[in-house]
C-alpha cells in the first residue's frame, strides 16, 4: 500500500475515536445526573421470595373499636316498669317494732277515716288515703270471740267508766257491777261504741295485750295509740272487720274481702254476750 492510502485509513479511524469517546462521556455524565437526582424513599422493585408471597394470602386481623369510640355514642335510657297495683305484703305482728303505731303502704278502696280491723295479723287501719294508712298493733278476740262485719261509730268517750254486760257476770259472778273511769279501768283512757253493740274499740291497762288474741270481741290498743287514734276518727266513720281467716285473690284490696255477719248463725252477730272482758288481775280477768 502506498503511503498516502495509509495516511488517508488512519485518518478515517481517527475520526470515529474521537466521536465515540465524546459519546461515552455524555452518556456517563447523563446516568450519573439520573442516579444523584433519583429520591431516596424510592427502592428498586424486587421480585417477593415464596414465603412472603404466601404470607401475603393470610388474613389480616382488624383490632376491635375501642372502647371510648363506643362510648361517644350515648346508650338510650331503660324505661322504668310501672309500679305494680297491688297491696304490698303485710308486716309480720311478731317482727319487732311492728306493733308500733306507723304510717304503711296500703291498698284500699275506703274513703279516708275509715277504719280497718284485720283481726287475723292483729292491725288496725286508719285509712289516709288509698294507697295509706295509719297502722296500730291491737289486741283482739280469742277463739270464739272473733266476729267480722260492718259497724259505724255510734259515739266516743274519754275514760270511760265500765259496766260489764249480763252476759259476762253471768260467767263471772265476782265482776264488780260498775267500774268508774281511770286507770286501773280495763276500758283504758279512750273508747269507740260501735253502732248498737257492745262492742268497742278501746284503751288497756294492760299493754302486753297487744298483739293477742284475749278479748272477748272487743278490740283494744295502747293507751297512747287509742287516744290517737280517738283524735282521728268521726262519729258515723265506718269500722270494717274483717274475717280472722280471709281468703282473697291477689291485687284485690284487703277491705273487699269483708263479710257481714250471718243473720241465721248467732255466733257470728255482734252480741252483747261478746263484748270486752277486763284483760288482768284479781276477780277482774275472765276465766278463759
Amino acid at each position: 500500500m502506498s503511503k498516502r492510502a495509509k495516511r488517508g485509513k488512519a485518518e478515517t479511524l481517527a475520526i470515529p475515536m474521537a466521536a465515540r469517546v465524546a459519546i461515552g462521556a455524555v452518556a456517563v455524565a447523563v446516568v450519573g445526573y439520573g442516579l444523584l437526582s433519583r429520591p431516596a424513599s424510592v427502592q428498586p422493585a424486587r421480585t417477593p421470595s415464596a414465603r412472603e408471597a404466601r404470607a401475603s394470602s393470610t388474613p389480616v386481623y382488624v383490632a376491635p373499636v375501642h372502647a371510648s369510640a363506643a362510648a361517644l355514642t350515648p346508650a338510650p335510657a331503660p324505661i322504668p316498669a310501672p309500679a305494680p297495683l297491688v297491696e304490698p305484703p303485710k308486716a309480720d305482728a311478731d317482727a319487732p317494732g311492728a306493733l308500733v303505731r306507723q304510717v304503711v303502704d296500703y291498698t284500699s278502696r275506703q274513703a279516708p277515716g275509715t277504719v280497718i280491723i284485720d283481726t287475723g295479723n292483729t292491725f288496725l287501719y286508719f285509712v289516709l288515703n288509698d294507697r295509706q294508712a295509719m297502722r296500730y298493733g291491737i289486741g283482739v278476740g280469742r277463739e270464739g270471740f272473733t266476729w267480722s262485719g260492718e259497724q259505724t261509730v255510734a259515739r266516743k268517750a274519754e275514760w270511760p267508766d265500765w259496766h260489764p254486760p249480763a252476759e259476762m257476770v253471768s260467767r263471772q259472778p265476782y265482776l264488780p257491777r260498775f267500774m268508774a273511769g281511770g286507770p286501773g279501768n280495763p276500758l283504758g283512757a279512750r273508747a269507740m261504741y260501735l253502732g248498737e253493740t257492745e262492742y268497742r274499740i278501746h284503751g288497756t291497762n294492760n299493754p302486753a295485750t297487744i298483739g293477742k288474741k284475749v278479748s272477748s270481741g272487743c278490740i283494744r290498743l295502747t293507751n297512747e295509740d287509742v287516744t290517737d287514734l280517738y283524735e282521728r276518727v268521726k262519729i258515723g266513720a265506718k269500722v270494717i272487720v274483717l274475717p280472722a281467716t280471709a281468703a282473697r285473690r291477689p291485687g284485690t284490696p284487703p277491705d273487699a274481702a269483708f263479710r257481714l255477719p250471718d243473720p241465721a248463725s248467732p255466733s257470728k252477730r255482734p252480741l252483747a254476750a261478746n263484748a270486752q272482758m277486763p284483760s288482768s288481775g284479781p276477780k277482774v280477768a275472765e276465766v278463759r
